[in-house]
């Protein structure tokens, strides 16, 4: 079946910042004096949203007012990491961009970041060369972190499309679970950070221009 539509994830997807964040965590956990080993951060972290990782790490102890206050005070820290080096989206993935808008085949991203974070990569990143502001389907505090579907549902509303005609970039493993979760008509993992997803049936790329043009509809 051809692809009618894309949704993507963001981050460790199109913009390579795991490392940072985890930077970022690193930090935010030595200033609280909370102690987390490198496979609870893994198994935390990586591919959830604040909300989520804060109430793992403290949990029951916060307020909505203090996850908000929590969550951009990491943030600021993950920004600062950011400005110190040249932001850039993936390799190959502004030509994917291109040939997408010029074949008339909708896209947008589904992402774990607030409100906070999806400000500044509009802002340092140009990203509304390409998108919607308004249809990026981020973290407000009410969607379910992957592996839940809900924020790829949610996309799937504003691309006016269904599960089996959207293809869905992911690079973490709850990621991937979700766009499962919803059935999507074809996941391609993006292997930003050398790990290993022979468990996962579905191809791996490191570069977007890897990703086959012929599997969408109108080409």
């Amino acid at each position: 079946m051809k692809m009618k539509g894309v949704i993507f994830d963001f981050n460790g997807t199109l913009y390579w910042d795991t490392e940072l964040h985890y930077q970022a965590w690193d930090l935010f956990l030595e200033k609280y004096e909370i102690p987390m080993d490198e496979s609870e951060k893994e198994d935390i972290i990586i591919g959830r949203n604040n909300e989520y990782v804060l109430d793992r790490i403290l949990p029951g102890k916060l307020s909505r007012e203090e996850i908000t206050k929590f969550s951009i005070e990491k943030e600021n820290i993950y920004q600062e990491l950011c400005l110190k080096q040249k932001l850039q989206l993936a390799d190959g993935s502004i030509s994917l961009f291109e040939f997408l808008k010029k074949n008339k085949i909708p896209f947008t991203i589904a992402t774990g970041s607030d409100l906070h974070n999806v400000a500044f990569y509009f802002k340092y990143l140009e990203l509304g060369r390409y998108f919607d502001m308004s249809k990026v389907i981020y973290s407000d505090g009410t969607i379910k972190s992957k592996p839940n579907p809900e924020a790829f549902i949610r996309a799937l509303r504003v691309l006016g499309l269904k599960p089996e005609e959207v293809l869905i970039f992911e690079d973490s493993e709850p990621g991937i679970q979700a766009a499962e979760n919803m059935k999507a008509g074809n996941i391609i993992i993006v292997n930003s950070t050398n790990k290993e997803f022979t468990k996962w049936n579905h191809p791996v790329i490191k570069d977007f221009s890897e990703v086959d043009r012929s599997m969408f509809i109108n080409t």
